[in-house]
């Protein structure tokens, strides 16, 4: 469902979109303050994962590009440079939604080609983001790739995603379904001020809920764990009870990543709101996407030993440097992409968060 009544003026589509293929309008609505929608017709739904990847999948669907969520650490900013949008404020405020974008994953999936291998949704921006309430792109989705016999797994901030659970529930009758929540912070004034747009943890543990109640077996992502942050020995543990309460059966964990675009708006956001900590950062980040290996062998050494007191099962973070290297490597000796770089910072992957 579109808005009706809101479309933008011309001037303004010049501005925000000038020449992108298939736009169809522009939208503005006053339950999004200073967020502009522009509806484009997709050509194509599925995206394949690129060799060189350490993510557990090949194929993933976004059918929107940019986030309200406005996570100030988020992965997926680079990616809105490719739009001639920039990686800060434009990535909150200027969101891509695939209005066909069912349609035409289900076309797609009717090849004789495909080969219903696992589809990830959630991997580049959140498509139970709160747009999603509006325009109702997953249902479509969720029932093509059920109708295809292709598994499915969703990555997800959104409390939206209570809505579709029947469905999920109907889906998961045919082909593995995974569903997973992000929870990376929980306090709730830091959760306000670098996760603005999402869902309260309160409200995304109670969807845990609801997923677990309905049969699930449902992933939390403790991701990103911030280093002075959220990265205490008595915040991890009372996080790990908070999820374990909730019905999660597993947690994934990892320490923030900062690749370019990200980086950026990151640090200046820790120098404005904590800049006490800045120091600190620049000397983890100012020079690498990667928090130093020293630091991240010591947060496994720490949460691994709560995860095992609350039950819960243990799956670290899949994207840090040591497995990128690993699958560059394989993919190159498979002779599907070149030889990686020393550095890999620049390589285009998918994002989880």
């Amino acid at each position: 469902m579109r808005w009706s009544g809101q479309a933008i003026d011309d001037e303004q589509r010049s501005q925000a979109l000038l020449g992108m293929k298939g736009l169809v309008r522009s939208v503005r609505t006053p339950e999004f303050q200073g967020v502009t929608f522009h509806e484009v017709t997709a050509k194509s739904a599925l995206n394949r994962v690129p060799a060189s990847s350490s993510m557990p999948f090949q194929w993933s669907v976004n059918p929107y590009r940019g986030c309200s969520h406005a996570c100030v650490y988020c992965f997926a900013r680079s990616t809105h440079t490719y739009l001639d949008l920039d990686a800060g404020a434009d990535f909150d405020q200027q969101v891509i939604v695939k209005v066909n974008v069912a349609e035409v994953l289900r076309a797609e999936l009717a090849k004789r080609s495909w080969s219903r291998e696992l589809v990830a949704l959630g991997t580049n921006t959140d498509p139970y983001q709160r747009a999603e309430g509006r325009y109702g792109l997953m249902p479509g989705i969720i029932s093509a790739l059920a109708d295809s016999g292709t598994p499915i797994s969703i990555l997800t901030k959104g409390t939206l995603l209570r809505r579709d659970l029947p469905l999920l529930t109907t889906a998961a009758q045919r082909v593995p379904v995974d569903l997973s929540m992000s929870i990376a912070v929980f306090d709730d004034d830091l959760q306000k001020a670098i996760e603005p747009g999402t869902p309260t943890t309160a409200a995304r543990l109670a969807t845990v809920r609801a997923a677990a109640d309905a049969g699930f077996r449902v992933t939390v992502f403790l991701m990103p764990i911030m280093p002075w942050l959220t990265d205490s020995d008595a915040q991890l543990d009372e996080a790990l009870a908070q999820i374990a309460a909730a019905g999660a059966e597993r947690v994934v964990f990892g320490a923030l990543h900062l690749r370019p675009g990200a980086k950026e708006w990151f640090l200046q956001w820790i120098e404005r709101e904590h800049p006490e900590l800045a120091t600190g950062y620049q000397r983890f980040y100012g020079r690498e996407s990667y928090a130093p290996a020293s630091y991240r062998k010591n947060l496994s050494q720490r949460v691994r030993p709560l995860l095992q007191r609350h039950g819960l099962d243990i799956h670290e973070d899949e994207d840090q440097p040591e497995q990128r290297r690993a699958a560059a490597g394989r993919a190159a000796r498979a002779g599907r992409v070149r030889p990686a770089p020393a550095a890999l910072d620049l390589v285009p992957q998918p994002s989880l968060f």
